[in-house]
């Protein structure tokens, strides 16, 4: 039965995605309210399509900040984007080249980096600082890669010298994928040696899987440099993260 459900939810998720790419090849012609808001409903969407629930606490800026989210699956971005559409993520690079999806994120407004590359580190901090300076929103994940969910990894500092930099306000965000039994949910996290592909089969045969997406109070940089700070949202995030 469950393989039906999957099977049913990933023959709509199919145009779904390609009317996203449909879309973002004309944000070019639209403000970017518009744009915020197709993508907040595209990405409301994507999650009610693989019978995913949201719920959201807290609220976010009106502009000029920087988002710091735990890192658990690639639907964090969609989760993310649910809640706060005017955020740019930064991604690793090789996301670029997944297929539909790269090209759904680049569209979207996504900084990618090379993050083995200490120097594209550099070029993506002067990105984001600009971006910061034009009142952009700019989304990281400061652990670099996914984690379980339960625990943190360590957070890299790098990129939040953004914040630093321009003195912008940082908005840590908390993602908890949880389902029936399980506080921290299996189907949703993408580990190891999963595969895209292995990880959408799971989460669209999952049954009764939630994402809850925290938005808590902003942190000012001043007076920090960028390693202070990170272990600030560290613990700021872990903590309520336990707390759930």
């Amino acid at each position: 039965m469950r393989s039906l459900v999957a099977v049913g939810r990933l023959l709509r998720l199919a145009p779904h995605v390609l009317h996203g790419l449909w879309i973002v090849r004309r944000f070019e012609l639209l403000s970017a309210a518009a744009r915020h808001q197709l993508i907040q409903w595209w990405s409301l969407k994507t999650l009610r399509i693989l019978g995913i629930r949201l719920d959201v606490r807290g609220s976010g800026l009106a502009q000029g900040h920087l988002i710091v989210a735990n890192h658990v699956s690639w639907l964090d971005i969609a989760a993310v984007h649910a809640v706060l559409p005017q955020a740019r993520f930064v991604s690793k690079a090789d996301v670029k080249h997944w297929p539909l999806v790269g090209a759904l994120v680049e569209g979207a407004g996504t900084l990618f980096i090379e993050r083995t590359s200490k120097r594209d580190a550099l070029r993506v901090v002067h990105q984001t600082a600009a971006a910061l300076q034009a009142g952009d929103c700019v989304a990281v994940f400061p652990e670099g890669t996914t984690g379980a969910g339960p625990a943190l990894l360590p957070f890299h500092a790098n990129l939040l010298q953004a914040a630093v930099s321009t003195q912008a306000p940082v908005l840590p965000v908390v993602l908890r994928w949880h389902e029936p039994g399980e506080h921290f949910s299996v189907a949703a996290r993408f580990i190891g040696d999963t595969t895209l592909v292995q990880s959408l089969w799971r989460i669209a045969a999952a049954r009764g899987l939630a994402i809850d997406v925290q938005v808590l109070p902003s942190v000012q940089p001043e007076g920090q440099d960028r390693r202070a700070l990170a272990e600030v949202l560290r613990t700021t995030i872990s903590t309520a993260l336990a707390q759930g």
